[in-house]
């Protein structure tokens, strides 16, 4: 599965972020360094599943709405000169090895100081934070490629050896292609046999942006000053409030409201259960909900998934007439897959040997066999031909 992790400076707000998105237990407390150890959960990519508009039942969906599940890492917060093992540095840096992109829980608030500590509401400018978690992911990058920098270039005197390639086996662990090296390479305007430290360091900052691309989510928006907000928004970041979202999702568990993650707002069903108090804080969610179109939370999700991934869902199917596996099931799976991927491709995420063992497929909708070099598209069925049974 696709895997994101939600990073930034202790007590922003992220363990409370993860827990509305997954709704598995982490501690939240109000100081830093209350998560130590990575939590790990499993989120979902929100969409409409096509079961609506084809007419057929469908046991996989909620009322239309299809959820595609995702990993969720919350790592331990990110201090400065975390990149020379400060804090919980380094612990932090690897856990994000595994990320294909990283979610930026930042305090809109302004609430924490840069370390994580309680300061005055408004006191901190939280444009700052977003700057600051790109710049210690840049020096951490800088410090692995360093000290393998002077052998590279010996090597690199030789015809037959290519930097390229050599820097990119020094980043396995963060799955940099050749190619991807030398786009980074591009992309910082530098030519790395001549390059000097400052342009290794632009050079390293595209290797970030290229191997864990990052969005910002200004979390604890509901208590923001209206200039913080307003700060934000010109950023280009999201907002959230993974406090509304997860006392949504526990009311909705209790039967006390009715709503689905990512809906823009919710129904109370059953108010005489709620106590004043309750009535309220609900009142104050629905007004945030209305003034952003939902909590945030699963809109940040959605916006990294299908944004920043460029991804899509695809839904295999073994019958194209029904719609459905062998068992009857309908539209029983769906596959994120990256935008440009073929039936092909889709056979491969199925399983290896159907990948293998490929002919052709069809596009259920159209009943139409489709070339395997076919570019699918967001919502297809497709039924994979293959020898493999």
């Amino acid at each position: 599965m696709i895997t994101l992790a939600l990073a930034g400076k202790p007590n922003c707000g992220k363990s409370t972020f993860f827990r509305a998105a997954t709704m598995a237990h982490a501690e939240i407390a109000n100081y830093p360094f209350t998560t130590i150890d990575a939590n790990f959960g499993v989120g979902y990519v929100r969409a409409a599943c096509p079961c609506k508009g084809l007419g057929v039942p469908c046991t996989s969906c909620t009322d239309g709405v299809r959820f595609v599940a995702v990993n969720i890492i919350d790592v331990a917060g990110l201090v400065p000169d975390a990149h020379k093992g400060r804090g919980l540095g380094n612990q932090f840096l690897d856990n994000l090895r595994q990320a294909d992109a990283i979610i930026h829980i930042v305090d809109a608030s302004g609430s924490t100081d840069s370390e994580g500590n309680p300061v005055e509401v408004g006191s901190h400018n939280p444009t700052d934070d977003i700057v600051f978690l790109q710049t210690e992911m840049t020096m951490w990058v800088f410090g692995i490629l360093d000290k393998h920098w002077a052998k590279l270039l010996r090597q690199a005197q030789s015809k037959v050896y290519s930097l390229h390639r050599g820097i990119s086996e020094v980043f396995t662990g963060l799955g940099i292609s050749p190619e991807e090296v030398r786009d980074a390479e591009i992309a910082a305007g530098i030519d790395l046999t001549r390059t000097d430290e400052a342009g290794l360091i632009r050079f390293c900052r595209e290797i970030v942006a290229i191997s864990k691309p990052m969005i910002a989510v200004g979390n604890k928006a509901d208590l923001a000053p209206p200039g913080l907000i307003k700060s934000f928004q010109d950023s280009g970041a999201l907002l959230s409030s993974a406090a509304g979202e997860l006392a949504l999702r526990n009311a909705a568990a209790a039967g006390l409201i009715r709503y689905v993650p990512g809906d823009p707002g919710f129904d109370i069903i059953k108010k005489e259960s709620l106590n004043p108090a309750q009535i309220a804080g609900l009142e104050k969610i629905s007004g945030f909900m209305k003034m952003y179109g939902g909590t945030g939370v699963q809109q940040a999700i959605n916006k990294t998934v299908a944004g920043l991934l460029d991804l899509i869902i695809v839904y295999p199917v073994e019958d194209e007439h029904k719609f459905s596996d062998s068992k009857g099931r309908v539209l029983p799976d769906a596959k994120l897959m990256k935008k440009g991927s073929t039936p092909r491709d889709l056979a491969f995420q199925v399983h290896t040997d159907i990948g293998n063992g490929f002919l052709y497929a069809i596009d259920a909708r159209t009943n139409m066999r489709v070339k395997d070099t076919h570019e699918l598209n967001d919502g297809d069925i497709i039924r994979i031909v293959s020898t493999a049974k």
